[in-house]
This record gives structure tokens, C-alpha cells and sequence, in this order.
């Protein structure tokens, strides 16, 4: 009678614990399905977002140079974003060692891609590798208010304008993007910058490229955005 009980028992606690798994599994897969639903419920084309950057207007404030830039990015499955960036830079600068005077103000544009890196595609953070091709046709004025003559030893001024030159370059984009509030977002990015190809004239190196920065300068910028979802 003892042993038919413990069979029993046996066997009732192996049909609970049978239930049980049924039942974890059944649980599991409807968890799944809905992740699934809601992933797949994600439109490939998601929208855009426009966004203006606020590092270049802050530069132009506080020194002899800047720009200021805007971006149009598209939102790919809330995994990949394309994006264009627009601007217009400018520089007015005085070298007070060379007394040389630098001025020029052009567009350029840039192309290319942000990549979500999180494993939560869809959280209302993101974290962004990506790259981007940029490229401008500007032109550079070089003057200076007395110059010597190496051979007769004349002063003079000296003045050469309207230097055409073009810069094509590369650069490594990471940066964050975080929702403040509905379709309101701040981000920033750290740029690694490589020049591909040049053509500056035949009177040296420009000074300061439109939206590269000054050409002897550091590689690494960055920008600091507002972001507006569409």
C-alpha cells in the first residue's frame, strides 16, 4: 500500500512537473511571438529626423572660424540611418606672427551612414557607429599689409584672391542619441577626420577648410546636436 502510494506520488509530481514545463514553454513561445510581432511591426522606412548642430555657431562666436550645419537622417528599421549633412563655413582670421590675414566662406556637404549598436534596436537610446564622405569647392583670400622685398628690400602690401582650392575627406563618426521628451532629442558625436584628396592653389595649404577645420589642425571633432524626430 506504501509502495503503491510513493508510485503514485511518483507519478503525479512527474505529470505536475510535466504541466509545468508545457506551461513555461507555451510561456516562453507567446513571449517570443510577441517580440517577434512588435519587431516585425517596425516599418522598414521608420520616418527622419532633422537636427542642427550647435559646436560650429559656438566656434564662429568665440574665434576667427566656424560654420554652421544641419542634417537630414533617415531611419531604416531603427538599425541603420542614412543621413546627409549640410553647411556653410567660414574664416576671418588674423596671424598676428606672420601678419597675415586669411579669409574664406563656402558650403560643403557631407554623406553617409549611422549604424545602431545596441542590442535593443528599438529603446528610445541609441548608440551610433558610422561614416561619413564630405567634400567642398571654396575659395581663399591671402593678404598682408606690408611685405619686403627679399631683393630690393621695397615694402609693399601683398594680397592674392579668390585662391580656388577643394578638400574631399573621410570620417569615423560614434556618437549617442537620447529622447528628451515626445519628438525632442539631444545627441552628440566625435568625428576622426582623414583627408582623401586635395587641390589648395599654388600659394601653399589653405588655413581653414569649410567644414573640415583648420588643415594643420587635429583630426578629431565633434558635434553636439538637437534633434527633431519626423
Amino acid at each position: 500500500m506504501i509502495r503503491r502510494k510513493s508510485i503514485y506520488r511518483y507519478y503525479s509530481f512527474l505529470a505536475i512537473s510535466i504541466l509545468l514545463l508545457i506551461a513555461q514553454g507555451a510561456n516562453a513561445q507567446r513571449k517570443l511571438s510577441l517580440e517577434t510581432s512588435k519587431t516585425d511591426s517596425v516599418p522598414f522606412f521608420n520616418g527622419f529626423a532633422i537636427s542642427v548642430d550647435l559646436v560650429g555657431p559656438i566656434q564662429k562666436s568665440l574665434g576667427d572660424y566656424g560654420q554652421y550645419e544641419a542634417a537630414l537622417r533617415f531611419n531604416l528599421k531603427d538599425k541603420y540611418f542614412p543621413i546627409i549633412e549640410i553647411g556653410y563655413g567660414m574664416a576671418d582670421a588674423d596671424d598676428p606672427t606672420t601678419k597675415l590675414c586669411y579669409k574664406t566662406e563656402a558650403p560643403y556637404g557631407k554623406i553617409g551612414a549611422d549604424f545602431n549598436l545596441l542590442k535593443n534596436k528599438h529603446d528610445i537610446y541609441r548608440l551610433f557607429g558610422g561614416f561619413r564622405y564630405a567634400f567642398t569647392s571654396y575659395k581663399f583670400d591671402v593678404t598682408s599689409p606690408l611685405i619686403t622685398d627679399p631683393v630690393w628690400g621695397i615694402h609693399s602690401p601683398w594680397e592674392v584672391k579668390d585662391i580656388k582650392a577643394s578638400y574631399h575627406w573621410a570620417e569615423a563618426v560614434f556618437g549617442v542619441d537620447v529622447k528628451i521628451w515626445k519628438a525632442f532629442h539631444l545627441g552628440w558625436s566625435l568625428r576622426y577626420k582623414l583627408r582623401i584628396t586635395s587641390n589648395e592653389g599654388d600659394y601653399g595649404k589653405s588655413w581653414y577648410v569649410p567644414g573640415y577645420g583648420i588643415s594643420d589642425g587635429s583630426n578629431i571633432g565633434g558635434t553636439f546636436n538637437i534633434i527633431f524626430d519626423i
